[in-house]
């Protein structure tokens, strides 16, 4: 076990007793962290649309504020004044809760990740993060689970086939990621001892340029790290995995009978979800708000403590969220059963064996090995056991037969 795995509490409760100004800065925290992304939210959307419109050489918004920005704001506005309508056959409270139940995951998650370091606010030393529980780690991965319940209710709730239809397509996809997801999130957790996203953050601190290739997961775990972005993309029914919003292969998605404001907050919730999934990926992998500069002034200075932590994570955040804009305006839409396959056949055992190649690397520090002579040769194996399970494996439906 490493040093970070021992969890310091936040400082914020070192007294012991919950105050009316220790209240306030709970709240503060709660509220900031809800505006970031709504405001994150709407300007993703905003360039978005620029990015692609410009990859396509077209002009995108520019209408609606200075250089469109505002285009977002009032396509909200517009939605929220649309007739709100609730099928006849609906259950009315589930098809009411089901839109907040996809939303409220998103927000959940971004709360465990680290945006900056130990900060003052009122008066009150505390992390720069909403709360910092002792297992982040399942907490993020609870998280992602529940935000299939919103959208299996509302395909069940709307009391139409075709929503329902939808809607356990949807699952489907989200459930056969899943399993990727927790293994890619396992490989990180094993080489950090720790379960608390604080700690993880902790482990991959700034010590000098090395820190970029020898500190950070990202190159320990570079497999984990691609396997959680196709992961985390594909839970997040983001191109090239949108199946769920595929209107040229479907009859009708989960969200068919929804309109208005609740049909918003779908669409709300998915681009919230890209925004969080890269908040947690650059906390997992990218070293959270390390980075260059730090500790260059006092340690008390603004630009030390507030400044320099939270640019280089929105500088980490921003780059992973042009990549998903990247890969929406380059690739084309999987067919749903390449979908599947990409899920099951390759990313689980991929997944599952990069863990075991971990667990050789957490011996071989602990141990005193060569890490560099270990590493080759549990990769090499994983290979080689990936290898044979894929001419293992049946490609036809003769050889699904002559497999069983």
């Amino acid at each position: 076990m490493t040093g970070a795995s021992v969890l310091a509490l936040d400082p914020l409760f070192d007294g012991g007793e919950i105050t009316w100004s220790v209240f306030g800065v709970i709240v503060i925290k709660v509220l900031v962290a809800f505006a970031f992304l709504l405001v994150g939210v709407m300007l993703y959307i905003w360039g978005m649309r620029k990015a692609i419109a410009d990859m396509q050489n077209r002009i995108g918004p520019n209408r609606a504020g200075p250089f469109g920005v505002l285009q977002t704001l009032a396509d909200g506005i517009k939605l929220f004044f649309k007739e709100q309508s609730i099928p006849s056959s609906a259950d009315r409270p589930v098809f009411r809760l089901a839109p907040y139940l996809s939303i409220m995951p998103a927000f959940l998650m971004f709360c465990v990740v680290p945006v900056g370091g130990r900060v003052s606010i009122l008066g009150h030393e505390t992390y720069l993060q909403v709360v910092d529980l002792p297992i982040g780690a399942l907490f993020i991965l609870a998280m992602s689970g529940i935000g299939v319940y919103g959208i299996m209710l509302a395909g069940w709730a709307s009391g139409s086939k075709y929503p329902l239809l939808g809607s356990v397509r949807a699952t489907a996809q989200l459930l056969s990621y899943e399993a990727a997801f927790g293994l890619a999130v396992l490989g990180v957790l094993m080489q950090a001892g720790t379960l608390s996203t604080r700690g993880i953050v902790d482990e991959q601190a700034w010590h000098g340029w090395t820190s970029f290739a020898t500190q950070w997961y990202w190159s320990a775990a570079f497999v984990p790290f691609v396997i959680f972005l196709v992961a985390a993309t594909a839970e997040t029914n983001h191109p090239p995995f949108d199946l769920v919003e595929a209107e040229q292969e479907l009859v009708g998605g989960f969200n068919t009978e929804y309109t208005g404001i609740r049909f918003a907050i779908f669409f709300l919730a998915e681009f919230m979800n890209v925004i969080t999934m890269s908040a947690v990926a650059t906390t997992l992998f990218l070293g959270g708000p390390s980075g260059p500069g730090l500790g260059f002034l006092a340690d008390d200075n603004f630009v030390n403590v507030w400044l320099m932590p939270v640019s280089w994570f929105l500088v980490k955040v921003l780059a992973l969220l042009y990549c998903t804009i990247w890969v929406r305006a380059s690739l084309p839409r999987m067919r749903y059963d390449r979908l599947m396959a990409l899920g099951w056949k390759y990313l689980i055992e991929i997944a599952i064996l990069w863990v075991l190649v971990s667990a050789v690397l957490v011996v071989a520090r602990e141990e005193g090995w060569n890490v560099w002579v270990a590493a080759p040769i549990a990769a090499a194996a994983a290979l080689g056991a990936f290898g044979v399970l894929y001419l293992c494996m049946p490609r036809s439906h003769d050889q699904v037969e002559e497999f069983r």
